[in-house]
Parts: structure tokens; C-alpha cells; sequence
């Protein structure tokens, strides 16, 4: 009897050793293999898109979406459809991260309402022509950053020769479009394509845009070409000065969109200029004044402004001062 219990009681542990491992082994299975997702992959923003925003490979990406939930303007993965397409489209409506990016919250360059949608709140586009030599030999590109330089000569109704001068009178503006192209044009290889021009489209605020609208009808404008590097350093100094006011720092996402706006803000203070004296000296540096007048300084760089000698009266008419002579000669 004993022997038979020992027996018995060995067949039955094998046999339950037996079920439990049969059991186990579909339940492993079925954790290995994954759901097959449902529905159809729709292109979706990564993160929250502003009005205005101009889109790049890391703003959207394709995600499976409800098939029921589709709609016809969404943008569906298909044989066919070049995502790239896309780079350099401006949001028109907010877009917030997750949500499926559709044909009408988007414009692309060349539709109406492109340069609407691509300027930042507040900003005004104005346009100016120049020629070619004064825009870098065609080298500007939408979305460079470009210093505006005045050139004029101001004769000042005196009798000598007019003061040539050159003065940089905007600062930091961004260009939104170059003639009629809001884009870069590239050839068959990727390479990009310069071409002459005769018009820019940049991106100001409405007092620059008065500004730039007087310095048209004064002289010549000319376009210059800002390396990045200016902004930060232009940033530096705003910063320490206390013309910016800095985040706290405690939110990320304040500070860098503190950065970008500042980086982007154009200016029309604190102007350089440069004379015909500082050039050659032959040329002037002051406005010629009317023979016998003593209203500015006499040129250091040549000119003539004219001399008395001997005895002179002197008539002031308000700011005007007059030199009268009442003998010698002059």
C-alpha cells in the first residue's frame, strides 16, 4: 500500500507539472505579440504651432487616426504625397500639438495671403526697390536678416561741392520676399539658384516702415547682408543695458520664445554714417554753407564756406547769423 501511494502520488505531480507548463506557454505567446494598429496615418502637429509659424521637418509627423474620424482636408500617407512639400508653409490658424494639420490652416508660398500669415503681430511688410549692385549681387534670400544703408548728398544751398554721405539707418530687418519669390529657387542638385533683383520685401514695425518710406525719395538704398552672429551680440548688449527685460528663467519655453522675438526685432537707433572726408581727404565733411554766413563749422575735410576780413557786422534773424562787411576787403 505504501508503495503504490508513493506511485500514485508521483504520476499525479508529473501531471500536474505537465498542465501548468502547457498552460504558460500560449500565455507567453500572446504578450509577445502585438495588437496590429487600426485606422490610417494622418499627418499631425509635434507641438503647439502659432499663427504665423513658419513649418520644418520637426513640426509634424504622420500618426494613425480613427478611420471614422478622417476628414477630407486632412493630410493622409499615400503613394505619392513628398512631406517636404510642406517645409516653408505658414500656419494661418493655431494648430495645437496632436492635432491633425489640415489644407486650410496652411498657406503656401505664392498663395494669396502668404505674406499676411508670415508676418509676426504687430509688423508691417513694406517693400523698396534697388539694383543689384546695392543688394549683394543678388546674395539675399527670404528669411536672411539685412541691415538698410542711406546714400545721398546734401548740397545744403551753399556754393561749394555737396557733402557725400552713406548712413546705416535700419538694422536687423528680416526679408520676406526677394521680387516676387518667397522662397529660395534651387536647381536639379539641391544647389541654390542666385538671381539678380530689383525689389525686397521686408518685415517691419509700422514707424520703421514710415522711415523707410522717406529715405526713398532721399537717395539710395542699399542692402546689407547681417551674419547671424550680430544678432547675439546686438542681443548681449540690449541685455545689459536694460533695453530687453530677461524671463525669470524658470520657464523654458518664455525664454526661448523671449530669444527669438529679440533676435528678430529690427531697429532704427543708434545709426553710423560715414562722409566724403572719412573716405578721401579731398571731400567734405560738413553741408557747404552760403559764402559770408557763419551758421555751422567750418569743413575739415575741404570745402568752402567763405571768409571775412576786417570790420564786420553781425545780424542775427533767429538761428540765422549773417557777417556783413563794413570795410577791408574780402
Amino acid at each position: 500500500m505504501l508503495v503504490g501511494a508513493l506511485v500514485v502520488a508521483a504520476i499525479t505531480a508529473f501531471m500536474a507539472r505537465s498542465l501548468i507548463a502547457g498552460s504558460s506557454a500560449p500565455r507567453a505567446q500572446a504578450q509577445m505579440a502585438a495588437p496590429p494598429v487600426a485606422g490610417t496615418e494622418v499627418l499631425v502637429a509635434t507641438k503647439t504651432l502659432p499663427v504665423g509659424t513658419i513649418l520644418d521637418a520637426t513640426s509634424f509627423k504622420f500618426q494613425p487616426w480613427p478611420d471614422q474620424m478622417v476628414g477630407g482636408a486632412y493630410f493622409v500617407k499615400k503613394d505619392g504625397f513628398d512631406i517636404k512639400s510642406l517645409q516653408g508653409t505658414v500656419v494661418r490658424t493655431v494648430i495645437t500639438a496632436g492635432q491633425p494639420l489640415t489644407q486650410g490652416a496652411l498657406v503656401k508660398p505664392g498663395d494669396r495671403g502668404f505674406l499676411a500669415a508670415a508676418l509676426t503681430p504687430g509688423m508691417r511688410a513694406v517693400t523698396f526697390p534697388v539694383e543689384n549692385k546695392n543688394s549683394v549681387a543678388g546674395f539675399v534670400f527670404p528669411g536672411d536678416h539685412i541691415d538698410l544703408m542711406l546714400t545721398q548728398k546734401v548740397t545744403g544751398g551753399g556754393d561749394g561741392p555737396p557733402l557725400a554721405v552713406a548712413e546705416t539707418i535700419m538694422k536687423n530687418l528680416r526679408v520676406l520676399a526677394t521680387d516676387q519669390r518667397t522662397t529660395t529657387d534651387v536647381d536639379d542638385q539641391g544647389k541654390t539658384v542666385v538671381k539678380s533683383i530689383s525689389m525686397v520685401t521686408i518685415e517691419a514695425t509700422p514707424s520703421i516702415a514710415e522711415k523707410i518710406s522717406v529715405a526713398r525719395t532721399l537717395g539710395d538704398l542699399s542692402v546689407v547682408l547681417r551674419p547671424l552672429a550680430d544678432n547675439a551680440s546686438e542681443l548681449d548688449a540690449a541685455i545689459a543695458d536694460g533695453s530687453v527685460k530677461v524671463p525669470d528663467g524658470k520657464d523654458p519655453k518664455a525664454e526661448k520664445a523671449f530669444l527669438d522675438r529679440a533676435a528678430d526685432q529690427p531697429s532704427a537707433g543708434k545709426t553710423t554714417f560715414a562722409t566724403g572726408a572719412d573716405v578721401s581727404r579731398f571731400q567734405r565733411r560738413t553741408v557747404p554753407g552760403k559764402a559770408g554766413t557763419t551758421t555751422g563749422p567750418q569743413p575739415a575735410g575741404g570745402g568752402y564756406l567763405g571768409a571775412n576780413t576786417g570790420p564786420t557786422v553781425r545780424i542775427a534773424r533767429g538761428n540765422n547769423v549773417t557777417e556783413i562787411p563794413v570795410g577791408g576787403k574780402k
